[in-house]
């Protein structure tokens, strides 16, 4: 039996999530207050230039205290399916577009406070088309060979866990193969 949501109060209604908090009875009978971060979902790609190198970004990130190094991703809109928005999402943040597409999987990123939930893709075949990023967006385009990428998540320069993920995801498709 899952909890039981007895009442819920939002605190916050941000631009892209919700906090509220939520009363509820769980499995073994506590009744407990939650603060949770409800969100529309995302989707993140591995973008393949070629079987061996992909398209990573360095981007600005402020609550992270500067750039970092991630897949490219963005958060759904309302009624979007998670491949339509990693098909936007890839043209709006490297430029490129897809002709082939995988679906990877999907992520929790936070299951203690947030219901996000992050559908990965790999993508092929790309072709160029045109970068359209949102205002807010500050970032470059790199072309990293898979290795390199590898490399990083052991050197600590790729922290983000949804493009540690998406690597660890697009690396077992790969030994599928």
């Amino acid at each position: 039996m899952p909890a039981q949501l007895n009442n819920q109060t939002t605190l916050h209604e941000g631009r892209i999530f919700r906090l509220v908090r939520e009363n509820v009875t769980l499995e073994n009978g506590v009744v407990t207050e939650l603060d949770v971060i409800r969100h529309p979902g995302a989707a993140a790609i591995i973008p393949f230039i070629s079987q061996n190198t992909l398209l990573l970004i360095k981007q600005y990130r402020h609550a992270a205290g500067g750039f970092i190094w991630e897949i490219p991703a963005g958060t759904r809109d309302p009624g979007e399916s998670a491949l339509a928005c990693a098909k936007r999402e890839l043209i709006e943040e490297t430029g490129f577009s897809a002709r082939d597409w995988v679906d990877l999987g999907e992520i929790t990123p936070l299951p203690a406070y947030s219901d996000e939930r992050i559908h990965i893709f790999g993508a092929t075949n790309l072709t160029p088309s045109k970068q359209h990023l949102d205002q807010d967006e500050i970032l470059d385009v790199h072309e990293v060979l898979l290795d390199d990428a590898l490399s990083m998540i052991r050197n600590n320069q790729i922290q983000d866990a949804k493009t540690i993920s998406g690597l660890f995801m697009a690396t077992l498709m790969m030994k599928d193969q």
